[in-house]
């Protein structure tokens, strides 16, 4: 592979709005090279700037002319190719505005697939496993802006929190409510009922380890 090959390739799956690369992606872009040489190709790129490891198997192409404010999420999404992910837990409810002092740069996800967490040069991404079935995360998400990841509604993520066991301290109940109302008065009088029940509860069932 010729550096002025890679660059074009590279600009060019640019513009369509990709920066993010797993291995198996780079052997379809560059199907001439063998997995040997590609990988011996990447090394180059990488330490002329051209590409950037950013996990196992994982490339960004740091010269892209895109924000790189959802570069996490699209990191996340190539970590689980495959699987149904979307934000949730801490990060959603804060772009809800219903929780505070989330870590910058630190991702919560729901997934399909394995959880972990992975530290990038970017920030760190957390992988949960959910046991929701693809129908009911697509009723309870919201499409966000390509390429960023689907986001849990405020009440799917505030259920989520609870089902891993997480601490809900954080959480503006009333900021909740108020957005309860605002999108179903049903869906309202029901949180109403489950929070004053978590209220009955020891301090210590936060802790427990519960999978969704």
């Amino acid at each position: 592979m010729r550096i002025a090959e890679a660059i074009k390739t590279l600009v060019d799956w640019d513009r369509r709005g990709r920066a993010v690369f797993t291995f198996s992606d780079l052997r379809v872009m560059f199907p001439d090279d063998s997995a040997k040489a590609l990988s011996e190709s990447l090394a180059r790129l990488t330490r002329a700037g051209l590409l950037e490891r950013v996990g196992k198997g994982l490339y960004f192409y740091p010269l892209s002319r895109r924000s790189h404010g959802s570069l996490l999420e699209e990191i996340a999404a190539a970590m689980r190719a495959g699987e149904y992910n979307y934000t949730s837990l801490e990060c959603a409810l804060s772009e809800w505005g219903v929780i505070s002092q989330v870590p910058m740069q630190y991702l919560t996800v729901m997934t399909t697939g394995r959880k972990g967490v992975f530290r990038t040069p970017y920030g760190t991404i957390e992988f949960t496993h959910t046991k929701r079935s693809a129908a009911d995360i697509v009723r309870n998400t919201v499409l966000a802006d390509p390429p960023r990841l689907r986001r849990a509604t405020a009440p799917a993520a505030y259920r989520d929190l609870k089902r891993v066991g997480r601490n809900l301290h954080l959480v503006d109940i009333e900021e909740l409510r108020e957005y309860l109302d605002m999108q179903d008065p049903d869906v309202a009088r029901q949180f109403q009922r489950e929070a004053r029940y978590l209220e009955t509860l020891e301090p210590s069932w936060a802790s427990q380890d519960v999978s969704p």
